[in-house]
């Protein structure tokens, strides 16, 4: 089963088979956070778990470096929405081997990507098992000075960037210490209108996806103008790390051509990051496959599936 017909199809059955939201319900299911409105106000949600095993190997991260990772992942998510966070609240399943000045070491990642994102640690709860490290985070957060970006909004005729350098996070180590991008939704939205936005954490390919899937749409990217880490470049298939390594958590998204040229002339010229034109959201002619294409210098198409991780594997 591919990625397409697992975690999407998934979210479409759970969709159908639960009971309304309720109005005060604004979107829920489907985007990086789930959009609330309390009062007058909004309020946004996400949670996200990490396993040993899975997510990180303890035998080349430090507890330190696990716990920022955990808080950094779900800080991606607001940055995927434009949204600030503000509160967080931690469970974490620990292996009975651990000791007490491990499980310090753990909260100390977890503070230290709390204080520097202004994100405090408002509770929680933690227990053991006879199992590996297992950590959950659910965080909140507010919109920012726009309303929050959703995966749905792509238009025909948008043009499509990231952020930053792309492939070969997991050889670099760059998946445990990378910089969740809040502060530069926040100035993206205040340099054009995003009509939809996702943090890459499956890999390019697969997250644009999600952005197609969700607007209705198809996109074209240009190989040659993919931008690439140095490590990607050392990697046996450059190409292949950029669009299916994973865990950049860059932010993918669309704008309108004159927004596109208004943003990459106006972004800060002392920026350390970088923001790329990588390609376009063309029209969609069918309700399923092919939605995405790569296009070489001398202007080939050809079929680009969702890559990355997968959630399912049959």
């Amino acid at each position: 089963m591919n990625q397409e017909k697992s975690e999407f199809k998934l979210i479409e059955w759970i969709s159908r088979n639960r009971p309304p939201a309720g109005d005060d319900v604004l979107t829920d299911i489907g985007d990086d956070m789930a959009i609330l409105r309390t009062g007058g106000d909004k309020i946004l949600i996400t949670t996200d778990i990490l396993l040993e095993g899975v997510h990180f190997d303890l035998d080349t991260a430090t507890l330190a470096q696990v716990g920022y990772k955990a808080m950094a992942c779900s800080l991606s998510d607001c940055a995927a929405m434009a949204a600030i966070p503000f509160v967080a609240v931690v469970a974490v399943a620990l292996p009975n081997r651990m000791s007490m000045s491990q499980a310090q070491q753990l909260h100390q990642g977890l503070q230290s990507a709390a204080v520097n994102y202004h994100c405090p640690i408002v509770g929680g709860d933690t227990t053991s098992w006879d199992n590996p490290l297992a950590i959950d985070i659910a965080m909140l957060a507010k919109p920012g000075k726009t309303d929050p970006v959703l995966r749905s909004g792509a238009q025909i005729g948008d043009i499509v960037l990231v952020t930053g350098r792309l492939g070969g996070s997991l050889l670099s180590g760059r998946h445990l210490d990378f910089t969740p991008r809040v502060a530069e939704a926040q100035l993206l939205t205040s340099l054009a209108t995003i009509h939809a936005m996702i943090d890459i954490s499956d890999g390019l390919s697969s997250d644009l996806n999600h952005i197609c899937l969700s607007s209705d749409v198809a996109a074209v990217i240009d190989e040659e103008a993919l931008p690439l880490s140095s490590t990607a470049l050392e990697s046996a298939d450059p190409l292949y790390a950029a669009l299916a390594d994973g865990e950049d958590f860059e932010l993918l998204f669309c704008v309108k051509p004159a927004d596109a040229e208004k943003l990459l002339r106006d972004w800060p010229a002392k920026s350390p990051l970088e923001v790329t034109r990588i390609g376009e959201i063309v029209p969609c002619e069918k309700t399923d496959l092919p939605r995405m294409f790569l296009r070489n210098s001398a202007g080939r198409l050809t079929l680009l599936p969702p890559g990355g991780w997968e959630h399912f594997r049959d």
